[in-house]
This record gives C-alpha cells, structure tokens and sequence, in this order.
C-alpha cells in the first residue's frame, strides 16, 4: 500500500552538492594557469579588482589565492609593490611530492634504489644527447667540488647529490629532473655516511662520475647510460651489505666497455 500522498511515479533527486565559491574560483584560475593562458610571474589582479570583477566577497578570493598558494600555483608577496603572481609547476613540484610520498608512506631505501636504478640510467642517455655547454659545466663544476672535499664527507655527500641531479637536468625532462631531485637527496640522507661513506668509496666514486661524464661529453648515450647503470647498481649492492660489514669496497669502474 502507497502512503497518503506518494507513489510508486513520484520522481526522486540526489543530493545536490553546491561547490564553494572559493573552490570555483580557484578552479578557473589554476586552469588558466595551467593551459598557459596566465603566465610564469604575471601578477594577478589585485585583491580589491579580483573582489569587483567576480562579486565574491574579499574572504572567498582571499580563500581562493591560498588554495593555489598551498598548491604552488602562485606567489603571494606582501608589501608594497607584491600580490598573487603565476607560477607555473616544474621539476621542483615534482620533487617536493616525490619527497612527501618518500616520508608519507616510509618508502623502503631497497625501493628508492630500484627507482634510481630504473631512471638514471636513462637520464645519462638524455644527458649525452640534450646537454648543453653549461650543462657540462656544471658537471664538471659539481665533480671538482666532490673531488675538492676530501675527508669531509658532508660536504662530499652534497657534491655528489649536485652531480647526480646535474645529469637529469642536462637530459632537459622536467618530471626526470623532479624523481631525480628526490631520490637523490632521500637515498643520501638515509646512508649511514659512518660506516659506509669511506675514502675508498668516495674514490670509485668519483671515478665512476668522470667516466660517465667523458661519455656525455661525447655524446654517446649508450656508453652514459650502460656507465650510469653499472655505477647506481654498484652503489645499491654496496649500501645494502653495509649492515654486515664494517668495510663495503664498490666495484671500480673498468677500463672499457
């Protein structure tokens, strides 16, 4: 039996969810800056003209800039002469996820080296085709600080990271640049720089940096990439024994292909 008033005909809605104008807001401009249509530093109108040629209220615009803000889709500069200016995602929006997935979620070092292993290797193949001049510059400005730091592990630890993401930057691929950035400064924040970063280490090392390197220069991706990959694989057998041996020996770099 159908209660007074009702049927079996009667039509039913769903719930109307109305999104927040803040949200709309953001939305339009994220996808203008997105499409290109806004571009890297262009200031956004101010606060007061947003607020007129929207109707929404200063708080909802205000709401609106700090969610692209958060997203760092744009910069907010206070004072005299600042506002809400574009800034399009690169490489280093990449790695500031890459790296919150890394300490999210605990990721496993055993797991940080087999991305490595997976993608620097290539980025040593795009390195010998896309660098530039300035690209080996850096190369070579990053290889003699690694060289220059002797005992001072540190300051070696930082040489090296400047290194490794020097290859992806030459290889000219934002998303490669970003995983590189990344893993690079994850995996050497977590080697036990005491029982592992040793003198002999640090002196494959950067043998094996100046072999891949003289293969960038001479454009031979093949050589870079097979360099890159015996480097970064010897790097990972070496850091996972380091647990049961006090002494780890990297395998040298051999005199041919």
């Amino acid at each position: 039996m159908q209660s007074a008033g009702h049927s079996a005909s009667d039509p039913r809605f769903d719930v109307v969810r109305v999104p927040k104008a803040s949200d709309v807001l953001a939305a339009e401009v994220r996808e203008r800056i997105l499409s290109g249509e806004f571009t890297e530093g262009m200031a956004l109108p101010p606060e007061r003209q947003l607020v007129e040629q929207t109707g929404l209220s200063r708080a909802t615009v205000r709401e609106a800039l700090r969610i692209l803000e958060v997203e760092r889709l744009v910069r907010i500069r206070p004072g005299r002469g600042g506002g809400a200016f574009v800034h399009r995602p690169g490489h280093e929006s990449v790695a500031s996820t890459v790296r919150l997935v890394i300490r999210g979620q605990q990721i496993r070092l055993e797991a940080l080296h087999e991305t490595r292993e997976a993608i620097e290797p290539t980025c040593a193949a795009l390195a010998a085709k896309r660098g530039t001049a300035a690209d080996l510059a850096e190369l070579d400005s990053a290889q003699a600080e690694l060289v220059a730091a002797g005992d001072d592990v540190p300051r070696f630890l930082r040489a090296n990271v400047r290194w490794h993401t020097a290859v992806a930057k030459a290889g000219d691929n934002e998303l490669l640049i970003g995983f590189m950035t990344a893993l690079s400064q994850s995996i050497y924040a977590a080697t036990d720089i005491d029982q592992f970063m040793d003198a002999e280490i640090r002196e494959v090392t950067a043998r094996a940096h100046a072999r891949i390197t003289e293969a960038i220069r001479a454009q031979d991706g093949p050589a870079a990439m097979r360099r890159m990959a015996r480097h970064v694989c010897g790097f990972a057998r070496a850091a996972a024994e380091v647990d049961q041996r006090q002494r780890v020996e990297l395998p040298a770099p051999p005199t041919d292909d």
